[in-house]
């Protein structure tokens, strides 16, 4: 779907390059700038599945003769991103005001945590420090244990990588209709904040509070998780009045006081001990087994290694691992157009190859 957009990526951690992956899925041509002969990022392998589909070219950026590679490469890209703090580009001579003075059509996606402005710009911090301040955070676990949110999900990946793509998207677009490029400013912060507009709009009628707990969607024994006896777990939030009807009528339950008056806030308590009592009557298998094929909205909570086996996974290919560590399959999907990732590349593979490219590009 994005044939034809160049993006380059200067290599870092986290959102940044899992937004240039998003884009090489989606099919641009996604040029990672790699360290040149370093070792790589410690907690990530050489060939990372987050580099996957994308070419790959070493690079000193302190060299001179490289930085004017880069440039080079910048006049052909349509976007290239970055996720160091603010100033540190600037400090290699490589800020947007010198790139687009390259190439004035140039999308400068910068990904941040704290923003490129404001007063904890310069600050260090990671995915539960920004979805912790951004309000994100807090309703992720039941009231009196301390908030958790899967790892890099909410913050790094939906608040930051996505919103990125986004705005590479629509800088392109524009920079396609003006002929002027824009710098993006995606932090997580911003991102994981505007994440939590239909939880603010929940709170505009019904019992949707700030309370943790008491709210819409973190407060009801019909939106929890529950402990079976395996140890396994179950996954239970049906919101409208017939999943409802269906969950409690598979339980057996239709009939039963305590369940009769789904909204009323004072029978959540009392509820939700009975259905952890009865969850933990049988295994996980036991209730995936009884809500399978229904509209009960309630599913068992699986790893990802079990989820790749799911019957669902299996008949729609969501998940990989054939040939290879096990990951995700592009998202979203379009018709008429089969996605098979490209196996990521070594670092440098793909240098010599670019730098031929660039010999053959025009003079500007």
């Amino acid at each position: 779907m994005l044939s034809g957009i160049r993006i380059i990526e200067i290599e870092g951690l986290g959102p940044a390059p899992f937004s240039a992956m998003h884009l090489a899925d989606l099919g641009a041509d996604v040029i990672v700038v790699h360290r040149k002969g370093g070792p790589g990022l410690p907690i990530l392998p050489d060939a990372p599945i987050i580099d996957r589909g994308k070419r790959s070219i070493e690079l000193d950026l302190k060299d001179p003769d490289d930085v004017t590679t880069l440039k080079k490469l910048i006049t052909t890209a349509d976007g290239m991103v970055e996720g160091f703090r603010p100033g540190v580009m600037e400090k290699l001579g490589l800020g947007p005001e010198v790139c687009h003075a390259v190439n004035p059509k140039l999308v400068y996606g910068r990904m941040t945590g704290w923003g490129q402005t404001g007063p904890m710009s310069s600050m260090a911090g990671h995915d539960m420090n920004y979805i912790g301040l951004s309000g994100a955070l807090w309703y992720a676990s039941p009231p009196g244990q301390p908030p958790v949110a899967p790892p890099t999900l909410v913050g790094d990946i939906g608040g930051g990588a996505h919103y990125l793509t986004v705005g590479m998207l629509a800088g392109i677009l524009h920079a396609r209709s003006t002929g002027k490029g824009t710098v993006v400013d995606a932090a997580i912060v911003d991102g994981s904040a505007h994440m939590m507009n239909l939880l603010m709009a929940l709170r505009q009628s019904g019992p949707q509070n700030s309370t943790r707990g008491a709210s819409l969607l973190d407060g009801p024994h019909w939106s929890r998780s529950y402990v079976c006896a395996d140890g396994g777990f179950v996954s239970v939030q049906c919101l409208e009045p017939q999943f409802y009807g269906t969950f409690i009528g598979l339980l057996g339950l239709s009939d039963d006081p305590d369940f009769a008056t789904q909204f009323d806030p004072k029978s959540w308590p009392k509820a939700t001990a009975r259905l952890i009592e009865l969850f933990a009557t049988q295994p996980r298998d036991h209730w995936a087994e009884l809500f399978a094929d229904t509209d009960a909205c309630a599913a068992p909570i699986l790893s990802p290694d079990e989820a790749a086996t799911h019957p669902l996974s299996q008949a729609r290919g969501i998940w990989k691992g054939d040939d290879g560590p096990l990951q995700s399959a592009p998202a979203p999907r379009f018709d008429g157009h089969a996605v098979t990732p490209n196996h990521p590349p070594a670092r440098g593979e793909h240098t010599q190859e670019i730098l031929a490219m660039l010999d053959d590009e025009p003079d500007s």
